[in-house]
């Protein structure tokens, strides 16, 4: 982030402490976005980027492959805290965790063809295609599918790889694993696209909650049901909320033989039974002020919330806190190397300081 004539600027392909020449690319009220396109002062931490399409005016997947891995987890620890500090008032002296790899760990990817047949990624914040012969994020057997540098006769081209084995998927599914059980999901259903985040973030949400044989468990915005199938491993009996009909569907499949109800509908129109502990990981926007309330109406004893928006997260946590829930531990994950995303695991609990 910079500045300019009292205006702030967010300047992709730059980092802390470097002075560049930045091309603007969107105009906002309050602020602007801009591209480096030249570095004139550079940071000790820039590195030669390793893709030759992470580049202003270049793919928009990556924008941090300029940066030493160090600088990428400092920046994105300062990020955490400034979020958290800025709209939640609260002060957190953690870091971001690093988790291998740092390359080769997309496992899921979409490519998109342009007019001429060639097939490619999006450029950052737009539907232009940039035709790439190789992306370096993607998993090693998607990387060795014959797709790119070759015509093709499709809008996208949607491909998953699952433990080592990558092919295009039109509509079929798929089975992924994790804490020791398999889930059956349509290939369009949501799962974590790095192949350590299911187990790390359902490891974190176990050992921050601790659940005990008995107990009752909520599990919101529950997916294909990885924290239900966790929990339930522990003993509770779980109530599993989904909006999207595949990701219910894929849990319906999934979870059998496991104590757990699933409900099909939206955290704020399902009715919440009253519950020990409560895992919700909500989309990138958070879950919001009504469900929040909902949520600490049922009574429990814990809260885990799991977020992929530090701000979104420091948002909702501020709600929390008028109702009395505070934040007593907190975790960050760097599950998407290179990029400028970050997964986060709180901890809450009534009355906590």
């Amino acid at each position: 982030m910079a500045r300019h004539e009292g205006m702030v600027v967010f300047v992709r392909h730059a980092l802390p402490g470097e002075r560049v020449m930045a091309e603007v690319t969107e105009e906002h009220r309050g602020y602007l976005r801009a591209d480096a396109v030249d570095v004139l002062e550079p940071s000790t931490e820039r590195v030669v980027a390793p893709c030759p399409y992470a580049h202003p005016d270049g793919c928009g997947g990556c924008d941090l492959q300029h940066a030493s891995p160090t600088a990428q987890l400092d920046w994105k620890t300062a990020v955490v805290r400034e979020q958290l500090r800025r709209l939640a008032g609260l002060d957190w002296d953690g870091s971001v965790e690093p988790v291998a790899p740092s390359f080769g760990w997309r496992t899921r990817i979409r490519y998109h063809v342009d007019a001429a047949d060639r097939p490619g990624l999006l450029k950052h914040r737009s539907n232009e295609v940039v035709p790439i012969d190789r992306c370096l994020i993607a998993d090693p057997s998607i990387q060795a599918l014959p797709i790119l540098g070759r015509p093709a006769k499709a809008d996208a081209i949607d491909v998953v790889a699952v433990r080592g084995k990558a092919q295009i998927v039109e509509g079929q599914r798929i089975t992924e694993r994790a804490m020791g059980r398999d889930f059956d999901l349509a290939a369009s259903a949501f799962w974590q696209v790095h192949p350590a985040a299911a187990e790390t973030l359902a490891d974190s949400v176990l050992e921050m909650l601790a659940p005990q044989r008995g107990e009752t468990a909520l599990d919101l915005y529950g997916g294909a049901g990885l924290f239900a199938a966790a929990l339930a491993g522990r003993g509770c009996s779980v109530t599993m909320v989904e909006a999207s009909g595949a990701g219910s569907e894929a849990a319906t499949r999934s979870l059998r033989g496991l104590d757990v109800w699933i409900i099909e509908s939206t955290v704020e129109r399902a009715p919440l039974p009253e519950s020990d502990i409560v895992v919700l990981d909500p989309p990138r926007t958070g879950a919001g002020a009504r469900a929040v309330r909902k949520i600490a109406d049922v009574g429990p004893r814990a809260i885990a919330y799991v977020a992929c928006d530090p701000a979104a997260l420091a948002r909702d946590l501020h709600t929390f806190s008028t109702h009395g829930w505070n934040l007593t531990h907190l975790r960050a994950f760097d599950l998407f190397p290179q990029t400028h995303h970050v997964e986060c695991v709180a901890l809450l609990l009534r009355g906590a300081r």
